[in-house]
């Protein structure tokens, strides 16, 4: 897969981006992921109610086209969205979803962190505090949006929504249990956890 590191950026030009990266790609296209940071919005997905968004105290609600409720991204949080050719793979959506999540437990195990994911309500949590959250898109086979993890963000603007439409959710920051870490450091240990994971 091609590893691409877009820093801070806007989250509606990345969606778009990976629209048209999906509809444009062949047969042929290699994989990619994007590791990334976005400036502070809330993000809707197709099932979203209005009803889990408070107050949005001036942070933009942008609708998408990924599967869940909303949620929020801002910067300090690694999101990395995997536009990977599933049909290619011969895995279905479930089983992508449950490769992500083992990304994040397989991540944390190495700060010896025990994490879990849920049946109930997709993600990444650490005892009852969710640290990573997920969605997918998938057209033709081919999947894009991913996952985000909590690394050193202002988590207040959670407190706004009922994340992914869990009405009383607490999110967490890995920075909670592991003070000297580096969002660097994060990125090259998911995707060797990630690249792990895609091989079996």
């Amino acid at each position: 897969m091609i590893i691409k590191d877009l820093d801070l950026v806007d989250f509606q030009e990345t969606h778009e981006a990976m629209q048209q990266f999906t509809v444009q790609r062949d047969e042929h296209t290699k994989d990619e992921c994007w590791l990334l940071e976005h400036k502070p919005v809330f993000t809707q997905g197709l099932n979203g109610k209005p009803e889990h968004i408070f107050d949005t105290k001036l942070i933009p609600v942008i609708a998408t086209d990924r599967g869940g409720q909303v949620t929020y991204h801002g910067p300090g949080q690694l999101v990395v969205y995997t536009l990977f050719d599933l049909q290619r793979r011969h895995i279905g959506v479930r089983e992508m979803v449950s490769r992500l999540e083992n990304t994040v437990i397989t991540l944390l195990a190495e700060y010896d962190l025990v994490a879990q994911a849920r049946s109930d309500a997709p993600g990444v949590y650490i005892g009852d505090k969710k640290i990573a959250s997920l969605g997918l898109r998938v057209k033709r086979g081919r999947c894009y949006h991913g996952i985000s993890i909590n690394i050193d963000m202002d988590l207040t603007p959670f407190t706004y929504i009922n994340p992914c439409g869990y009405q009383g959710m607490e999110m967490v920051n890995l920075t909670s249990f592991i003070s000297s870490i580096t969002m660097d450091e994060v990125k090259q240990k998911f995707i060797s956890a990630l690249q792990s994971q895609m091989k079996q």
